[in-house]
């Protein structure tokens, strides 16, 4: 006989539990430092992107032939 099809208990998984705070809409610690941790990226990724462009500005005012008046 083939198997069943309609039984699908359990199938999406379970729920994780939900604190107090978390039920009344407190957010969790791991979201917060999530938080954190994204905005040292930005920023590291900011400051990146700064040093790249002003590197990339004095390289080509090396390059570039003194202007002649």
């Amino acid at each position: 006989m083939a198997k069943s099809r309609n039984n699908l208990l359990g199938v999406g998984g379970q729920r994780k539990k939900l604190s107090r705070a978390e039920q009344q809409g407190a957010g969790t610690a791991r979201d917060s430092d999530r938080k954190v941790a994204e905005d040292k990226k930005q920023e590291l990724v900011r400051k990146m992107r700064e040093r790249a462009e002003a590197q990339a500005a004095t390289a080509a005012e090396q390059d570039a032939p003194p202007a002649q008046s």
